[in-house]
């Protein structure tokens, strides 16, 4: 019975139709995550995105539209965790797991937090499912980031900052 399992096992290797290369190659608008912990150690908040980059090219108002509902990232919708209940640039919004949209334009965004999840892009959006609509002041950033980019600052005590940046743009949303 051995000698039968190990011959299986060596026709397996060297025979199998299985390789390396048969796996997908690896996305270039990664995913990443990024939590925010309380000073006490307590997780708060925790976001979910792909990270497209800009590679040379005109972000928004070109390749992310002016006006138009976008999906804050890449692939997938952005994910936001609130692990509590939360101000959320001046919106109480209940503890749970949100999409997150954005509509960016020129002087300013509109951040959406919605109640459905696991869409693919912004294709199904539905604005009737909307929990929350911010308006936040866009700024320049010191120096152009490379790769759509999220994470956050502490402010004062018991209020943080979620800033999201790309190209030579970034925007904060005040949380508490």
């Amino acid at each position: 019975m051995k000698t039968q399992i190990i011959t299986l096992f060596i026709s397996l290797i060297c025979f199998g139709n299985i390789n390396a290369q048969d796996f997908p190659k690896v996305d270039v608008s990664a995913m990443d995550a990024h939590i925010l912990r309380t000073d006490d150690g307590k997780s708060f908040m925790r976001v979910i995105y792909s990270r497209p980059q800009k590679k040379g090219r005109d972000v928004f108002g070109e390749l992310v539209p002016y006006g138009k509902v976008w999906r804050t990232g890449a692939n997938e919708a952005t994910e936001i965790t609130f692990y509590e209940n939360v101000n959320f640039g001046g919106k109480e919004i209940k503890a749970g797991t949100y999409s997150l949209f954005t509509i960016p334009n020129q002087e300013n965004w509109t951040i959406i937090l919605n109640k459905e999840l696991n869409q693919w892009g912004a294709y199904r959006y539905d604005e009737s499912k909307d929990v929350a609509r911010v308006e936040v002041k866009t700024m320049k950033t010191a120096a152009d980031v490379e790769t759509f980019s999220m994470t956050t600052r502490k402010l004062k005590d018991g209020v943080y900052g979620l800033l999201l940046a790309w190209d030579d743009t970034y925007v904060e949303i005040p949380v508490m």
